[in-house]
């Protein structure tokens, strides 16, 4: 895809993940509407993004608001003339043990991180299938190639993000909708940001290494999903070993392998963005 003179709505595009990806959309020519919680930070980002010579639109958005997404979808196309591009960034994570959580918790993170997704592609698809154009990009994680410890319901609806993704894929296929393009992003751990302090051993550090910042992701969003049209994207790359593992070792060995790596023991460390 070409982006220049394109229009992409970005949910929790004020910061980390999403800022970044912003950035690079409006240094592209595309026009922004963000989505966001955080007013404040949201304002900060609008600035920054101006700055670059970006057109963009801000709006507080709780994107588990069914009535509020859809709200704001006709005021993205009364802004911007159309959505080329939907970005399902907005994401949450609670770190703990199932039990270790009351199970309102683990109800928020299904909403914000799956729950959501259904209410922004619901109002977002007509309008590409119409056009028989458009791109819709949901973040996923590397928790949703494999299980992880402490995340068990992150990880759940990080599996449910990709599982979506791919069969949506199959469903714009199948009504001839060619020009409409699906993509997963399946970020590892990164060094800062939501996940500070969450990480893998030595050996799972040198196997799949942090992520050394958002821009990486940002780059692999706008790059590779967007411009280069992939379908699946995983950073860092060596996060597909453990799908190719997964297919030809035995189970146990698999799993023995993921606790060599420290895969069960990673959320251990987990700071996050709310310790700052």
């Amino acid at each position: 895809m070409d982006l220049k003179g394109k229009t992409a709505i970005v949910t929790g595009g004020a910061m980390g993940i999403g800022l970044a990806t912003c950035k690079r959309l409006v240094k592209e020519g595309c026009v922004v509407t963000i989505w966001d919680l955080n007013e404040t930070e949201m304002s900060k980002a609008k600035i920054e993004l101006e700055n670059l010579g970006g057109k963009v639109f801000t709006y507080v958005c709780d994107v588990t608001k069914k009535e509020l997404v859809r709200e704001l979808v006709a005021q993205a196309l009364k802004d911007m003339g159309q959505i080329n591009i939907l970005i399902n960034n907005a994401g949450y994570v609670k770190n703990g043990n199932f039990l270790d959580q009351p199970v309102e918790a683990w109800e928020k993170t299904i909403d914000v991180n799956i729950t959501s997704l259904l209410y922004t592609i619901h109002q977002v698809l007509p309008h590409m299938h119409e056009k028989n154009s458009g791109h819709i990009v949901n973040i996923s994680s590397a928790a949703g190639i494999i299980g992880v410890g402490g995340i068990s319901v992150y990880a759940a609806t990080k599996w449910a993000v990709w599982g979506l993704t791919e069969s949506l894929r199959f469903e714009s296929y199948s009504l001839g909708k060619n020009g409409v393009k699906w993509t997963s992003i399946h970020p590892s751990y990164l060094a800062s940001g939501m996940f500070e302090g969450a990480k893998l051993n030595f050996l799972g550090n040198l196997i799949v290494p942090l992520v050394k910042n958002h821009d990486v992701i940002a780059k692999a969003i706008v790059n590779d999903a967007l411009i280069k049209g992939k379908n699946v994207v995983r950073r860092p790359c060596t996060l597909r070993l453990s799908i190719i593992l997964r297919g030809i070792l035995p189970d146990f060995l698999f799993q023995k392998m993921l606790v060599l790596m420290g895969v069960h023991q990673s959320m251990h460390g987990f700071k996050g963005r709310e310790s700052k």
